[in-house]
């Protein structure tokens, strides 16, 4: 079981409280999220685009406009080389239109996941070149691509990269020799020099920044606001995808992006809410996040990006509802193998001797390479543990990697490099090549180098307020609506209510995945409260607590005997006209 702890920062939370109209207890939560400054503060609530950074703090970004400019008014045959996921396929989308209007000669080039591999490879630079092409502009890609910039270099072409990735590195004697690719302009702001005040932003952001520029510089920001809206939604969506922090400026950029989504131009979006059945209006970064994201990197995994790429650029409403239904198709495909696989991982660590590994390194040689990364992500999941998957690829071995809070896992495969044939990534997740014969050397040596401690592998589950039931009102509910939107870096606050009374249970939904639970909080009021997932095993520890006969008399209507403490969030739940507040279970001991 987690450990919980209860999040315990210092603040004037009154004070906070009456600065901004909010109460004591959404002021308690913002400094949980380490947000201190009034500034800061006010921009957590009240930020909009006019907090953006300008995009002139980037390293090369004047550079990279002049030569946009250069190309651009001669003519020059640019090629836009993206990446196959929603981050690189939305960069792609944003260079390739903003170039477009901006005059340019532009087309784009995605990598094929299985015939190309993560980013820029010699084939792309030998296919950009055998077409003429003058420049290539990479997108969420091109940071770790020392060598075929080299070649492109040498075939006379002139590279721009545009990134958000680590910068690669040697390390000899506890110094870093960070190796940057030979373009003609670097924009990436993790490189070394670089003065961009927020490290944290996606490679679709870091395309807009481009474009924000360059259209500064013509004086198209005005005359293209409708444009650059566009772009931007672009870049919130990405952000989301990407699980990029939603702080600071990614916040803005987000909330801006979910504001205008609801009533987007793009007919790429509206088609993909159109058959995922989301209402608009409702539009949440779980929509994006868990729904709409999922089926643009469906292609990637399962077919070409190029897919995806054409629903966003598509104008006519009618293909681009055709070809969303051709992603949704396949990224329900994609969940199907996905609990195959997660099933054989599963075995692989319980049956094959792999639980004491701290890092735990799991090879489905059958599985399709692509859902290599989200199964890492659910075994990661189930035992808390860094998790690297590895798949039989059509050269050699492939896998991706994901981690916990307290393992880097680019700097921790850095000291095992000599095993790689290809590798990247950064804190969380990462991506590898290897040959096949070296797959169980890897699993000992990133686990000898490994100084992960027992604590580190316990998860925390940390409590904003521990706070009754009894306190949830309408009214707070809808104050917390001014934390959204929710996700990595700012995740949905946890309150806690000790020995909280367990009345009833029912099982609910199709799949039997959810328990209706009937609550008594400690002013005898009933309140309804919602557990997802699963049911076995909180079911199974409700009998080992409290006994067989306890859990049958609880799914019967008739029990008083069960109390147990829990972690939830306060919903409003409206069902055929009927509005009411609902406790959502989050964890439970």
């Amino acid at each position: 079981m987690a450990k919980w702890f209860v999040t315990a920062k210092r603040a004037d939370f009154t004070k906070i409280g009456e600065t901004f109209g909010i109460s004591p207890v959404l002021a308690r939560i913002i400094r949980n999220r380490d947000i201190i400054e009034e500034e800061e503060i006010r921009k957590y609530l009240q930020g909009t685009i006019e907090d953006m950074y300008d995009p002139g703090l980037l390293k090369d970004m004047d550079r990279t406009v002049e030569i946009l400019l250069d190309k651009i008014s001669r003519r020059k045959p640019i090629r836009i080389i993206g990446d196959y996921d929603a981050d690189g396929i939305c960069s792609t989308f944003i260079l390739h239109k903003g170039l477009l209007q901006a005059g340019a000669a532009a087309d784009t080039a995605i990598p094929h996941r299985m015939k190309d591999g993560y980013g820029l490879n010699e084939h792309l630079v030998e296919d950009a070149f055998q077409s003429g092409i003058d420049t290539i502009i990479t997108c969420d890609n091109g940071i770790a691509a020392e060598p075929q910039i080299r070649l492109a270099k040498e075939k006379g072409m002139t590279v721009i990269v545009t990134d958000h990735h680590e910068v690669p590195y040697e390390e000899t004697d506890g110094e870093r020799k960070y190796i940057l690719p030979p373009a003609d302009a670097v924009i990436d702001p993790k490189q070394e020099g670089d003065a961009y005040p927020y490290k944290g932003i996606c490679g679709a952001v870091v395309a807009y920044k481009v474009m924000e520029a360059l259209y500064r510089r013509l004086e198209l920001t005005q005359k293209e606001k409708p444009l650059l809206e566009e772009l931007l939604e672009m870049a919130a969506f990405a952000t989301v995808c990407d699980v990029m922090e939603l702080l600071d400026e990614n916040r803005v950029i987000v909330k801006f992006g979910l504001s205008h989504m609801k009533n987007t131009s793009n007919q790429g979006l509206r088609a993909l809410m159109e058959v995922n059945g989301i209402d608009k209006g409702k539009l949440s970064a779980y929509h994006i996040g868990f729904v709409m994201g999922p089926c643009l990197n469906a292609t990637g995994r399962l077919d070409t990006a190029v897919r995806a790429l054409q629903l966003l650029e598509e104008e006519e409403r009618a293909e681009a509802v055709r070809i969303a239904s051709d992603l949704k198709q396949l990224n329900d495909s994609r969940k199907e193998m996905t609990d195959i696989y997660v099933k054989q991982a599963v075995r692989s660590v319980e049956e094959n001797g792999l639980m004491q590994d701290r890092v735990l390194v799991i090879y489905l040689p059958d599985c399709h390479e692509s859902l290599a990364g989200i199964i890492a992500g659910r075994i990661r999941e189930k035992y808390y543990k860094p998790v690297f998957v590895l798949t039989r690829g059509e050269e050699g071995v492939k896998g991706s990697g994901r981690s916990i809070e307290a393992y880097h896992m680019y700097e921790e495969m850095t000291r095992v490099r000599h095993l790689f044939t290809k590798y990247g990534g950064h804190k969380m997740a990462a991506g590898l090549s290897l040959e096949e014969k070296d797959v169980e050397d890897f699993r000992r040596e990133i686990n000898e180098v490994c100084t992960l401690t027992e604590s580190d592998m316990e998860e925390r589950i940390h409590i904003d307020v521990p706070m009754p039931v009894s306190h949830v009102s309408m009214e707070f509910v809808k104050e917390l609506e001014l934390l959204e939107p929710f996700g990595n870096g700012n995740p949905k606050p946890v309150f806690a209510h000790k020995d909280l009374t367990f009345l009833s249970a029912r099982i609910l939904g199709k799949n039997g995945n959810a328990i209706r639970f009937t609550v008594l909080d400690d002013c005898r009021n009933k309140w309804e409260m919602m557990a997802f997932g699963d049911p076995e095993p909180m079911n199974d520890y409700m009998k080992n607590k409290f006994g067989q006969e306890a859990v049958e008399r609880l799914y019967l209507g008739k029990s008083q005997d069960i109390r147990l403490s829990v972690t939830y969030y306060p919903s409003i739940n409206t069902y055929q006209g009927n509005t009411k507040l609902q406790l959502v279970m989050q964890q439970y001991q």
